[in-house]
């Protein structure tokens, strides 16, 4: 866990170009993203951050930035301050314990924002929670891949998962998923801080909100490791990024099911032959 942070302010007000820029520094191993009508902040621990490599992702779009270091306590005042919730109709709202709850959706979900985990992703969010109120849920084993705040994992437990395995390769996201968890009751989830699938059990739903690298790197694992007729929701790529997904299944048990895209953002049903 950094104990510093570089916070890179980008002047930007398009905000296709944010989501973009969003989707590229993920890539490239910034954690966490604000946006406003203005400009980006992006969020990178102190010793990851190059310089030369953030000048190279600007350069094609004719951007300038700010840094400044930022301590680990101003950095989640800072994510706080920025946290919106997320709503999907009358199905589910998100939200931090700062924000009033809803008596109009059916799953009220307290989210205590952490460290690295405000990505900005909102349209991933909103269209993974969208896409899991269509699947059935009840009694049926899911894993959650990269996890984050936990957000994907306690909603399936809410609709009737009997087990949620919740996996992340970061030690803050794994607290932060266990705070949550306890904090909205819910039970049946483990949660576990790992990297990669090996050794890892059959399962009938896999949820994957990361980001491109990972998941190009891990859709044949995905596969491997999800039941036939089991299902597979995919996000964290841009529109843009279609036919790289599609070439990286095309030899694969797999067929798409559905497909939406909200501000940029791609979304996938799969379903495993």
């Amino acid at each position: 866990m950094a104990n510093s942070y570089q916070q890179i302010r980008i002047p930007v007000k398009e905000q296709e170009t944010r989501e973009i820029l969003i989707a590229l520094l993920a890539d490239a191993g910034y954690e966490g993203f604000e946006e406003s009508r203005e400009e980006l902040l992006a969020y990178i621990p102190e010793e990851q951050y190059d310089a030369a490599i953030l000048s190279e992702l600007l350069h094609p779009f004719g951007l300038t930035s700010e840094t400044e270091t930022i301590q680990q306590r101003n950095w989640n005042a800072e994510w706080e301050a920025g946290f919106q919730p997320v709503q999907v109709g009358n199905f589910c709202l998100i939200r931090a314990d700062f924000h009033p709850g809803s008596d109009s959706v059916r799953h009220d979900l307290i989210i205590t924002p952490k460290m690295s985990f405000g990505t900005g992703h909102h349209a991933t969010t909103y269209q993974m929670v969208d896409a899991m109120q269509e699947l059935d849920f009840t009694a049926k084993s899911v894993l959650d891949f990269g996890t984050g705040t936990g957000i994907l994992a306690i909603l399936a437990a809410k609709m009737g998962a009997a087990s949620v395995v919740a996996i992340d390769n970061d030690s803050w996201s794994i607290e932060n998923t266990k705070e949550n968890i306890e904090r909205n009751q819910v039970k049946g989830i483990s949660v576990l801080e790992l990297d990669h699938l090996d050794d890892m059990p059959v399962f009938e739903i896999i949820l994957a909100n990361i980001n491109k690298r990972v998941i190009l790197d891990q859709i044949g694992n995905m596969l491997a490791h999800c039941a036939p007729g089991g299902k597979i929701l995919i996000s964290g790529l841009l529109v843009s990024d279609e036919q790289d997904l599609r070439t990286a299944i095309e030899e694969l048990p797999v067929s798409l099911q559905k497909q939406t895209n909200k501000d940029s953002w791609l979304c996938w049903c799969l379903e495993r032959n």
